[in-house]
Formats: structure tokens, C-alpha cells, sequence
């Protein structure tokens, strides 16, 4: 039995350039897709990595801003409390306040009052202050009379000078400022006392006659004054200065073993005095 079929051949020559050009762009395209999945895929991990950090840097924002509000709240408790303490201890009410007013409206008017009062206490005190003044005026005018009176009672030595007879006419002197006096009390015998720029020695006392007896050491010269009377001056002239004015030796009261006198000096007279005595 015959095979009618019939063999087929295909003939690819003739087959269109356009299916290789797809097949090219085809597979560019796909190369394309690729490239932009990956880089897709790089910008995902990215933006989630910068999105991580922002979430953490917000975590930590979120912790500092927690902190800071719970400093600000017991800051702020801390405070209350130190108000509610103020609060307690000063304890002001209005009743009070109307209370502290009416004292110092009080107070104001004593004030007042105690000015009024001062003021005339001031002006009764300005005339006892005038007769206080008075009165020292006329004291004053006394202790001159008294001075003035001390110098009447005080006589004159050979040499115009006036001859003290106690303490008081001794400063009275003194205070006449023409003489330095040395004040003196001896009252043991045999020995030397110095007394200014002289050594005295007292020999002998006649506590019933007022006389005594003494040795006066001038410059190494001895001078022996023998039964002097109370209140009588013994003078000494200093050599080699051409001073006119005399050292004045004086006894005010004798006793027994016991003198009591002034030594007088002129002023800028030398350190040491000597030459003749009377």
C-alpha cells in the first residue's frame, strides 16, 4: 500500500529581521528592570537605615525631654514647699495688716508728740545751759580773785620775786610760767637729796624756833646755811652764763627731822648752778 502523506519542509530563510531586534530589546529591557529593582533595592536599605536613626535620635529626644520634665516637676514641688513654708511662718492675714497700720499711725503721733516735747526740753535746756555758763564764768572770776588774793598774801624776796609759803602759791607760780619749781620733802639728816640741779643735806631741825640748818652741794662747793627761818629764801647766782637772776632755796615748814620747801629756777637757766649764796 502506497504512503500518500506528504513530507513537509519549512524554510527558515525567509524568516523576518524584526524578531532578532525584538529579541534584543527585549533582553535590554530586562537588563534595565534589573538594575532598577537593584537600585531600588540599595535606596530601600537606605532610607530604612536613615529611618532607623531618625528613630533612635527621636528615642532619645523623647528620654531628654521626659528627664527635663520631671526636673521641671520637682523643681516646682520644691518650690511649693519652700512657698508653703514662707506662707506658714509669716502668716499675714488682712486682720493683721489693718492691726500693723493702726500701730504706725500710733506710733507716727507718739513720734510726733516726743519731737514736740524734745524741742521744748531743748529750748529749757539752752537756758539752763546759759546759767550753767554763768556760773562757770563766775567760777572763773573766783579763782582769779583767789589768785590775785594768793598773790597779795605772797611777799617779795630782796630780788622782786615773790616768795610761795604752801603748795598752792607754789602753783600758782607755776602757772605764772616766769620759773621752774622743784618741790621737795626731806626727812632724813646726814644724807644728800638732790632736789633740781642742787644736793641738799639737812644738818638740823628747831621745830619750835621755825629755824633749821642745811648744806647746799653746788659744783663740788659746799655751802653751810646755819639757823635759816621758815619762808626765808637762801639765793644762789649761776657763774659763767651772765644770768642776773638767782636760784631761790626756800623751806615752807620744818618738823622734826623734816623740811619741806621749793627750789626755784629762772627759766633757761644752766644745768648746773653755783658760786656764792647768801
Amino acid at each position: 500500500m502506497s504512503d500518500d502523506r506528504q513530507t513537509v519542509v519549512v524554510d527558515d530563510s525567509g524568516s523576518p529581521r524584526w524578531m532578532g531586534i525584538a529579541v534584543v530589546i527585549l533582553a535590554v529591557v530586562t537588563l534595565v528592570a534589573l538594575g532598577v529593582a537593584w537600585s531600588a533595592s540599595n535606596r530601600s536599605g537606605s532610607i530604612e537605615q536613615t529611618t532607623t536613626a531618625q528613630a533612635q535620635q527621636t528615642k532619645q529626644n523623647e528620654d531628654m525631654l521626659s528627664q527635663r520634665l520631671a526636673k521641671a516637676e520637682d523643681t516646682n514641688a520644691q518650690l511649693q514647699g519652700e512657698l508653703s513654708i514662707v506662707t506658714d511662718k509669716l502668716k499675714i492675714t488682712s486682720t493683721e495688716l489693718h492691726k500693723t497700720r493702726t500701730v504706725a499711725t500710733n506710733d507716727s503721733k507718739q513720734i510726733t508728740d516726743l519731737q514736740t516735747n524734745v524741742t521744748g526740753q531743748l529750748a529749757t535746756k539752752a537756758n539752763v545751759d546759759d546759767v550753767n555758763k554763768l556760773g562757770t564764768d563766775v567760777d572763773s572770776v573766783k579763782s582769779d580773785l583767789d589768785a590775785t588774793k594768793n598773790n597779795l598774801d605772797m611777799t617779795k624776796g630782796e630780788f622782786g620775786t615773790l616768795i610761795a609759803k604752801n603748795h598752792d602759791q607754789i602753783e600758782e607760780l607755776r602757772r605764772m610760767g616766769e620759773r621752774d619749781y622743784y618741790e621737795f620733802t626731806i626727812t632724813t639728816k646726814g644724807q644728800r637729796q638732790k632736789v633740781g640741779d642742787l644736793m641738799v643735806e639737812l644738818r638740823s631741825v628747831n621745830p619750835k624756833r621755825n629755824t633749821y640748818s642745811v648744806a647746799l652741794f653746788v659744783n663740788d662747793q659746799r655751802f653751810d646755811k646755819n639757823g635759816r627761818s621758815v619762808d626765808e629764801p637762801i639765793y644762789f647766782f649761776p657763774t659763767g652764763t651772765g644770768h642776773t637772776a638767782p636760784y631761790e632755796f626756800t623751806v615752807n615748814q620744818v618738823g622734826k627731822n623734816k623740811i619741806i620747801g621749793y627750789l626755784s629756777v629762772p627759766k633757761s637757766a644752766p644745768s648746773q648752778a653755783g658760786a656764792s649764796g647768801q
